[in-house]
């Protein structure tokens, strides 16, 4: 299952590998990543690929908001198919 993640909060050092070993711990693949900090405010977007067989959706969700809130960073995972009818006209 495709996926688009968001990610957002406050800079600081091991967010991207807080957020990496969440989804390689769900056995979810990162097949693309953007990341830019503006002014002290980390922003990163991630496609990934969910694979049910290891942990379902629910379970990918449930530990990336574990991990956001240890980091003290926001995190939305949402399916692409969703995430695409949200923003089709």
């Amino acid at each position: 299952m495709k996926c688009v993640l968001t990610v957002l909060g406050k800079d600081r050092s091991g967010i991207v590998a807080g957020v990496a070993v969440a989804l390689a711990d769900c056995g979810a693949n990162i097949d693309d990543i953007s990341q830019t900090i503006l002014e002290g405010i980390f922003s990163m977007t991630m496609m990934v690929t969910v694979n049910e067989e290891i942990a379902t959706f629910n379970q990918v969700q449930e530990k990336l908001e574990a991990v956001a809130a240890g980091l003290g960073v926001q995190a939305i995972i949402q399916r692409q198919d969703v995430f695409d009818a949200m923003y089709t006209i």
